[in-house]
């Protein structure tokens, strides 16, 4: 997809996903053959919901039927969220996973998997788990000080809930 596209694309369904109450993430379109997909993955401090996927999906394809954004020929809409090993790349991602554990590929090289306990304008609070029995530590990172971040999944995490009783 060019980059003109995308950008078109942005500027038309912007407006309708943040009138939902929602934060357009990505945009992507993919070809196989002669079928294309247009995927919008949508988010928002509190998550979504299926209702809202389906009524973001349902603006965002009448919007698209009555213009030419896609041009001629067929395609497929998919409206989702980002999913739960999300990679973070925006300040509102940070924000959104406080108290999640998150894998950092480090700038100067190796990895570090931390809980995200605070985020300001400058980088993030962090609990590096303990190993083997040893406390967790705090650390500070910078957001220059790693490439990209992806949150875990969790299988065993106690609720806040669960860890205040």
């Amino acid at each position: 997809m060019s980059t003109t596209q995308s950008e078109r694309l942005r500027e038309l369904l912007e407006p309708l996903v943040t009138s939902q109450g929602l934060d357009l993430e990505e945009i992507a379109v993919d070809s196989v053959g002669r079928k294309r997909v247009l995927r919008v993955v949508v988010d928002s401090d509190t998550g979504a919901d299926l209702d809202q996927i389906a009524d973001v999906s349902r603006a965002l394809s009448a919007k698209l039927d009555e213009t030419d954004a896609m041009g001629a020929g067929e395609y497929t809409l998919e409206v989702g969220t980002p999913g739960a090993e999300r990679l973070l790349k925006e300040h509102r991602h940070f924000e959104r996973a406080v108290d999640r554990l998150v894998k950092f590929q480090l700038t100067e090289g190796g990895e570090l998997v931390a809980r995200i306990l605070k985020v300001d304008d400058e980088g993030l609070d962090l609990e590096v788990p303990g190993v083997k029995g040893r406390k967790a530590t705090a650390r500070r990172l910078a957001f220059s000080d790693f490439d990209k971040a992806r949150v875990q999944v969790e299988f065993s995490r106690k609720d806040k809930n669960e860890e205040e009783a």
